[in-house]
C-alpha cells in the first residue's frame, strides 16, 4: 500500500510539470496568425545557401501561368518576417489569379553581414521564383515586389537598379533576369545615405541604429565623414541613385506624419517620413515614370491601401477587373 501511494503521487507530480510545460512563460505566448490567413502551398524552400534564404509559395489556381507578387518584409535589416505578408491582399490576389511569394534574406550584423546583403539575397530569391516558372506556373514576365520599410527599400532596389542578372555565370539562377513590372512600398527609403537623409528629413532619422549597423559603422561621426569604400556603398544601396526612365511603376504610401521632425526626436524618429515619398515623386516624374503617392499623414496603414496597391499591380499586369 505505501509503495501504491508513493507511486500515485510520483504520478501527480509529473502530470503537474507536464502542465507547468504546456504553459508559455509571461511574454513568451505564441502570437497567433491572421484569421483565415491561407497556408503557403510551399513553406521554407531553400533559395539560396544562407539560413534564412528560404520563402513560401501561394499559388493560385489558373490554368495558366500566373502573374507572381513577391512580399519583401521589413524590419530595418535586423528583423522581420515573411508571415507578416498583407492578408487581404494575399487573399484577393489568389482569388483573382495571382500567386504571391514572401521571403526571408540575411539580417544585418554590422561585421560580417552588411549591405548589400539583404539585397542581394533578394535578387536571388527573385531569380529562382523565375527559375521554377514551368513547375509553379508563374509568368516570369509579370513579376512585382513590395514591402514595408526595408522591405520597400529592397523592393525599389531590384526595381530601380539594372538587370543584376550574370549571364556569364555557371549558375543558370545567376544568368536570369532581375527586371520586373512594378513596385509597391509602405514607409520606404529611397535613400540609405545617412548625409542625404540628414538633408532630407532633418531632426534625427539618419541616427537610426540600423544605418550605422547595416554599413558597419562604429559611430555618427564616422556616417557623416565615411571612408571612401562606405561612401561607394551609400551611394549603391540607395534605390532612388538608380533610377532611369525605363524602370517599373511605384505606388508608395507613407503614413508617418507629415510635419516636421519634433526637436524632442529620438535617434531614429521620422525614417518613415513622408518627404521620402515626395523625393521620390519628384525624381520620377522628372524622369516620366508612373507613380502614385499615398500619403496618409499620421493615419495607419489601411487594407484599402492594400487593396488598392493589388489593383495598381493587376492594372501593370494585364489583369485589371
Amino acid at each position: 500500500m505505501r509503495m501504491r501511494g508513493l507511486l500515485e503521487r510520483a504520478l501527480v507530480a509529473v502530470l503537474l510539470l507536464l502542465a507547468l510545460l504546456a504553459v508559455p512563460a509571461r511574454g513568451q505566448q505564441k502570437k497567433k496568425g491572421p484569421a483565415n490567413k491561407p497556408a503557403p502551398d510551399l513553406a521554407d524552400v531553400k533559395y539560396g545557401p544562407y539560413e534564412r534564404n528560404v520563402l513560401d509559395f501561394y499559388k493560385a489556381e489558373s490554368e495558366k501561368p500566373t502573374p507572381l507578387i513577391i512580399y519583401i518584409h521589413g524590419g530595418g535589416f535586423v528583423g522581420g518576417d515573411k508571415s507578416s505578408i498583407n492578408v487581404p491582399m494575399l487573399k484577393a490576389g489568389l482569388a483573382s489569379g495571382i500567386s504571391f511569394a514572401a521571403i526571408h534574406y540575411r539580417f544585418v550584423d554590422g561585421e560580417k553581414t552588411i549591405f548589400p546583403a539583404p539585397q542581394m539575397d533578394s535578387v536571388r530569391a527573385l531569380q529562382f521564383l523565375r527559375s521554377k516558372a514551368k513547375a509553379w506556373n508563374i509568368d516570369p514576365t509579370r513579376v512585382a515586389c513590395y514591402g514595408g520599410s526595408a522591405g520597400a527599400g529592397i523592393s525599389m532596389y531590384i526595381g530601380f537598379h539594372d538587370d543584376l542578372a550574370k549571364p556569364d555565370s555557371p549558375d543558370p539562377i545567376e544568368r536570369i533576369s532581375t527586371r520586373i513590372s512594378a513596385i509597391g512600398t509602405m514607409g520606404g527609403q529611397g535613400t540609405y545615405d545617412p548625409i542625404e537623409i540628414k538633408k532630407l528629413i532633418g531632426g534625427k532619422a539618419w541616427q537610426h541604429p540600423s544605418l550605422l549597423k547595416v554599413y558597419g559603422l562604429k559611430s555618427l561621426d564616422e556616417a557623416l565623414d565615411p571612408p571612401p569604400q562606405i561612401k561607394k556603398l551609400y551611394d549603391e544601396c540607395s534605390a532612388i541613385n538608380h533610377l532611369t526612365k525605363d524602370d517599373p511603376p511605384l505606388y508608395m504610401v507613407y503614413n508617418e506624419p507629415d510635419v516636421p521632425p519634433s526637436p524632442n526626436a529620438k535617434p531614429g524618429d521620422n525614417i518613415h517620413h513622408p518627404n521620402f515619398g515626395k523625393q521620390l515623386k519628384a525624381r520620377m516624374d522628372a524622369l516620366g515614370i508612373e507613380n502614385v503617392f499615398v500619403n496618409g499623414n499620421g493615419k495607419p496603414f489601411k487594407e484599402d491601401q492594400g487593396l488598392a496597391m493589388l489593383a495598381f499591380f493587376k492594372r501593370h499586369f494585364g489583369t485589371a477587373d
